[in-house]
């Protein structure tokens, strides 16, 4: 396969990556609008998310026991390439649901088709993941990933931007969103679901399969490296969100700003923000630059990036004057890069290291220095994703399918993490104490990067060498 095709390849797929980020912004409007229509507690609102995430563990649970009882391996049997159309032809379906369940006024029905639409998500992404990383060289796959993952965080960003205007005509705060303006975003939504669909089936993209027969037995769990990167994930997943999840109540106390809830989006939005960010900065390995211009690229994307955030928090009429000092932030994170030196162990326990740290000054602070130390968080989770996944199914062979979905389900850590971190508040009464876990899961973090380099290398294989090597 010549480098031209597999370029042109990798450029359809990442077009997934896109939406995802593009249309789970959406989902920022159900909060607020089911919360006021159907006259739910914070909680009760909050199990929008939990349905979101959740769907991700279950659908990926399902897939792996249908492929036990019928002693398929079904990804490998259809390929990637219509793994990830089934996807979303899945996730239609439930954004067909959702016309149906909003124009009926039940909220279980609401909560029942989200979740339909993060099954599909969860199979897209079952797919999507070694699929990149199967498209060029193994050991630089955690750059491709990076591309990938900066793609989505560009249509995260954009997102709830492009949404406002496509419902409201505008950009225009508190807009109390009408039943009929969720028909329309959602029947728009389900006929791009399609189309995306129809786009990958009848793409250019290979069908990569693994052909081997899998053996009955422990499959792809018996690979520590995979076992280990499962908890990573979850740990990962769980970390990233319970950190803006419970940013909110943090700073509306008075020691943090004290901020009313209509003024936090601006730093929610720098959360996320810095996930690009660092994402758009890993991407850069992915293009054969020479030293030189990768070096002077890692300095000036982040910038870019950054500027991008400021420059969509400006469009939606916020003043993000107090932000600028965010830059000081992100030249530590540029130096977390030159030291990582594109290798997928060392960046990641370089990063686990740096969170720890922005944790922990977090915790012995207050005010915008502690704020921006848990904002940061968002920079160092960055690039893990990748770094993570690429190391859990390196060398699972005939099982990388089936150990990709394992990792998917570990999205779960979403679901789970953030309300432990809720129920700490609540027990100590005490919502920053309650941030000490963060420090303990990004340590973890530190412990799978040095365990995971140790298994594979146990194994011949040394992704620190080959991946600096391209």
């Amino acid at each position: 396969m010549s480098t031209t095709s597999t370029k042109s390849q990798f450029g359809t797929l990442i077009t997934v990556f896109f939406f995802w980020g593009f249309l789970a912004a959406s989902n920022g409007v159900f909060i607020p609008f089911c919360k006021e229509h159907f006259n739910l507690s914070q909680f009760q609102s909050q199990l929008i998310d939990l349905a979101f995430y959740l769907a991700y563990f279950v659908g990926s649970l399902a897939l792996y026991l249908t492929e036990r009882l019928m002693k398929i391996d079904f990804l490998n049997k259809i390929g990637y390439k219509m793994g990830i159309a089934y996807g979303l032809f899945v996730s239609a379906a439930g954004a067909i649901a959702m016309i149906g369940a909003v124009n009926v006024g039940n909220y279980w029905l609401i909560l029942g088709s989200l979740f339909l639409i993060a099954v599909g998500f969860s199979l897209q992404q079952t797919c999507a993941q070694p699929f990149a990383i199967a498209l060029g060289n193994p050991e630089t796959g955690a750059h491709r990933l990076n591309l990938a993952g900066g793609v989505n965080s560009f249509g995260t960003t954009i997102g709830p931007l492009i949404v406002s205007y496509f419902l409201f005509g505008g950009l225009t705060k508190n807009v109390k969103v009408e039943i009929g303006s969720i028909n329309q975003m959602y029947l728009f939504l389900a006929g791009l679901f399609i189309a995306v669909a129809l786009f990958f089936i009848f793409s250019n993209l290979p069908k990569i399969v693994q052909d081997e027969h899998i053996e009955p037995g422990r499959g792809a769990l018996k690979y520590p490296q995979l076992v280990y990167g499962m908890i990573g994930i979850f740990v990962y997943v769980g970390v990233e969100v319970t950190i803006q999840s419970n940013l909110g109540a943090l700073l509306k106390l008075p020691e943090f700003g004290g901020y009313d809830k209509s003024e936090i989006s601006r730093f929610i939005s720098l959360f996320w923000g810095s996930l690009m960010i660092g994402r758009w900065t890993g991407a850069i390995t992915v293009f054969n630059l020479p030293k030189m211009w990768k070096n002077i690229l890692t300095v000036i994307v982040p910038y870019v990036a950054f500027g991008v955030v400021l420059g969509a928090n400006i469009l939606n009429g916020t003043d993000v004057s107090d932000l600028y000092v965010y830059a000081f932030v992100i030249a530590i994170q540029i130096i977390g890069f030159f030291i990582g030196q594109e290798k997928p162990a060392k960046t990641l326990l370089v990063f686990s290291l740096l969170g720890m740290a922005a944790m922990s000054i977090g915790m012995l602070t207050t005010g915008k220095i502690a704020v921006f130390a848990f904002i940061s968080g968002g920079l160092f989770c960055s690039v893990m994703w990748p770094c993570i996944f690429s190391l859990s199914i390196a060398g699972l062979g005939k099982y990388t399918s089936q150990g990709s979905t394992f990792l998917i389900m570990m999205i779960l850590g979403g679901a789970l993490i953030p309300p432990f971190q809720g129920w700490i508040s609540d027990v100590f009464n005490n919502i920053h104490l309650s941030y000490i876990i963060t420090i303990f899961l990004f340590g973890y973090l530190a412990f799978f990067a040095i365990k995971a380099k140790a298994v594979l290398k146990a194994q011949g294989i040394d992704y620190e060498t080959a991946a600096a090597a391209h």
